[in-house]
């Protein structure tokens, strides 16, 4: 076994205390032949933690130069996770920690994960996907969302012939090309945390600070600008009548209202009358002292009443009564009044519903 270990500058914005405590934190990754884990070998494995002793962040990467060093490296590794049980990781609680426990079982190592806090970057960000509009949540995908650059250009499936060159001409020039691209996943992983502040926004209430309505044009638009939790990139996003512009801390929200009149359609339409003459639907202890020649039986889609007034568009039933065009009519409204935002509840439900419809 071959072991790394220097100094490595910690390239992170994002604050480390809501990751766990600094001496608990361990980044890591792992370089495999393959998928399986019963299979396949583990050939490499990378760190960075802080070192007390020292106060700065430390890098160590341990190398199976030959495949019966493969038991060695995770010996050391577990020995590391247990003084650093924070584990954070990319994708590890689908792929790195299983293929890590599988390889202890093989060689009847008796370690494990349990007494470890395991964070997943990717399992953590993968619910933010349809808001950032990104095509792929692979961590290269996410260095290149936030403007990272690294120096390895190769991935992990392309190394693994590399390693078996390695393994046959222990050539330095293809010990470096393995142990750069580990060192740049270690060091980009860091690098990438503040792709969490997005998961951090969705998971703090939402705070509205002041809501503005510009009623000169011939379709009045609300403004709604809301408090967040800073984040990196900013954003700006459609969604079914409006947009929003998300920057640093403030996420500014423009909807477009509808101004005329709409429907709210009763249930139980079987207790109601129709009125052809006026348009509208009553309740039968009231259609019973109009003429029978001026009502008829109300049907779920001639059961309702009518509203004139300004209507704000929601995407779930939100405020009541829910107004309609038609019946089937795929949008719904609310009847817009300035105090209908008061409910910090609802200001915070609103917008989630925007996020949740967020197009490019």
């Amino acid at each position: 076994m071959i072991t790394i270990q220097h100094p490595v500058s910690l390239n992170s914005s994002y604050p480390l205390n809501r990751l766990g405590k600094l001496e608990e934190l361990l980044f890591f990754d792992i370089e495999t032949t393959g998928f399986s884990g019963e299979q396949d070998q583990l050939y490499l494995i990378g760190a960075i933690f802080w070192d007390k002793m020292e106060s700065s962040w430390k890098l160590v990467q341990w190398f199976a130069d030959t495949k019966e060093a493969e038991p060695e490296c995770l010996e050391a590794f577990f020995a590391l996770l247990n003084d650093h049980p924070a584990a954070v990781h990319f994708n590890g609680d689908t792929f790195d920690i299983p293929f890590l426990l599988k390889r202890c079982r093989h060689y009847g190592i008796s370690q494990d994960f349990s007494q470890a806090k395991s964070m997943d970057i990717f399992r953590k960000i993968r619910p933010c996907r349809q808001l950032l509009a990104m095509n792929s949540m692979k961590q290269k995908a996410v260095e290149d969302f936030l403007g990272i650059h690294r120096i390895d250009q190769y991935s992990g499936g392309e190394l693994i012939q590399v390693y078996a060159r390695y393994l046959i001409s222990p050539d330095p020039q293809l010990f470096q090309l393995l142990i750069q691209h580990n060192a740049d996943d270690l060091t980009g992983m860091p690098a990438i945390l503040p792709i969490l502040c997005y998961r951090d926004m969705l998971d703090e209430k939402f705070s509205l600070s002041r809501q503005f309505l510009d009623s000169s044009s011939q379709h009045p638009v609300l403004t709604l600008e809301y408090e967040t939790i800073p984040v990196p990139v900013p954003l700006h996003r459609q969604f079914p009548q409006g947009n929003f512009d998300l920057e640093g801390n403030r996420l500014l929200c423009r909807i477009t209202l509808l101004q005329g009149e709409l429907k709210y359609f009763y249930p139980n339409y079987k207790d109601y009358y129709y009125l052809p003459a006026e348009d509208m639907a009553v309740h039968k202890s009231v259609g019973a002292y109009v003429a029978k020649s001026a009502r008829r039986q109300a049907t779920a889609k001639t059961c309702y009443g009518k509203q004139t007034g300004l209507f704000l568009p929601q995407f779930q039933g939100l405020w009541t009564p829910v107004f309609r065009p038609e019946y089937a009519s795929p949008q719904i409204y609310a009847l817009y009044q300035p105090d209908m935002f008061q409910e910090t509840e609802k200001a915070d439900q609103y917008l989630r519903q925007i996020l949740s419809l967020a197009q490019p």
